[in-house]
């Protein structure tokens, strides 16, 4: 071999043996000093590497607040207010909320890798309409609702939390504020001592009054016994920001404020069972997101209807245990059967009790459905509560 070649041959060797020290140093180096672990680094073998891959996320065109990566301070992302705050809502309704999307520097940090991949990428689905080089539309961020709902992902998406409400800390705030203002309706809990505060916040959705038509979309011809949405079955509550920041903002000092994000909003736990059937719903053609966000977390009769006259005559409190409840807790909202038990359970099915009625029609047919409380929780076995009221309303 010619001197010439040798020196080339032997300047290429020395060059592939440093990068291959270089390449283990870096095989065996930590990523930094806080993610350092305190024992032998596993060696990178290309089957460790696949299962890593295998377990990430395939998509990444929602943004789960509940994934541990994501469990920050609210305001990492979110700065109090928005920018756009102004534009969002009208001239005269506006005050300073977090209306908008967090910045591209938030999500960049972690997420650099999916920026870049696909065309166009997953990522940018989460904020972007169709997202691209000459289009910058971005879907209306979640607040506020009335926006956001009308949206095609507003009408599919659910919250990755509850908001917490404790009923009890707020009764008496409304009782005191209506001695002084008409706004207000002072607190009481029987029709015969007043109005209830509750109807400041709670009002009846698409009430029927007066008018012949009971049904909220016209239903089948052939619908018989079989459950149809009818007006007057929800009541609704405040969806936004706009009620809670008359009293919780900066100006008047009442905590929690504009900022204090997680005091409201916690991480929605596991829920129990709805009595809601997702098929039903789209076949009533009802596009009201409120009322479908009220039907889907109905977890007592699902085919309840609060403008029936007999139920409307009642004050709330007579099912809801309003001193107790709280929003974000699932168990406290839940209406009991000894409630319903008051007046459709009897002591005998000859004194009308509808619940007697459609236990005994089960105890005849295992297959009869109990329709007249009850969507999809009809077709399982009578609950032993059930049964129970009965026995209580015979004295037994």
């Amino acid at each position: 071999m010619p001197a010439q070649n040798r020196k080339a041959y032997l300047r290429l060797t020395i060059i592939v043996a440093i990068a291959a020290i270089a390449g283990a140093a870096l095989f065996e180096m930590p990523a930094s000093p806080v993610t350092a672990s305190p024992g032998p680094v596993p060696e990178p073998t290309r089957t460790r590497r696949r299962a890593v891959r295998v377990a990430r996320p395939a998509r990444y065109s929602q943004f789960p607040h509940s994934a541990k990566a994501h469990r920050l301070e609210c305001n990492t992302c979110h700065k109090f207010p928005s920018p756009n705050w102004k534009q969002v809502r009208s001239e005269a309704d506006a005050f300073p909320d977090i209306t908008d999307y967090p910045r591209h520097e938030n999500c960049v940090g972690c997420h650099k890798q999916q920026f870049f991949k696909g065309s166009p990428p997953a990522v940018c689905s989460i904020c972007h309409t169709n997202p691209g080089p000459r289009n910058s539309a971005r879907w209306p961020f979640p607040n506020p609702r009335e926006i956001f709902d009308k949206s095609a992902k507003g009408r599919a998406a659910e919250s990755d939390f509850a908001v917490t409400f404790p009923h009890d800390k707020h009764i008496e705030i409304v009782a005191a504020a209506n001695r002084h203002s008409d706004t207000f309706i002072y607190a009481a809990f029987t029709r015969e001592e007043g109005e209830e505060s509750c109807v400041v916040c709670h009002k009846t959705m698409v009430p029927q009054g007066d008018s012949e038509d009971e049904y909220v979309t016209k239903p089948p011809a052939n619908i018989g016994d079989a459950f149809w949405l009818k007006k007057g079955m929800f009541k609704s509550a405040p969806i936004g920001h706009t009620t809670c920041f008359t009293c919780h903002n900066t100006e008047t000092g009442v905590m929690p404020d504009g900022q204090s994000c997680a005091t409201c909003h916690q991480l929605r736990s596991a829920q129990p069972r709805p009595d809601f059937d997702p098929k039903l719903w789209a076949r009533t053609g009802v596009a009201d997101k409120v009322m479908l966000d009220a039907w889907r977390t109905r977890q007592s009769a699902g085919a309840f209807r609060h403008e029936f006259a007999s139920h409307a005559e009642l004050a709330c409190s007579t099912c809801h245990n309003v001193l107790t409840m709280n929003t974000a807790d699932p168990s406290t909202r839940k209406v009991s059967i000894a409630a319903c038990a008051m007046c459709h359970a009897t002591a005998t099915s000859d004194d009308g009790g509808a619940l007697n009625y459609e236990i005994d029609e089960r105890k005849a047919n295992p297959a009869f459905q109990c329709v007249k409380c009850h969507i999809t929780f009809g077709k399982q076995p009578v609950p032993e509560s059930h049964i129970k009221a009965i026995r209580d309303a015979a004295g037994k």
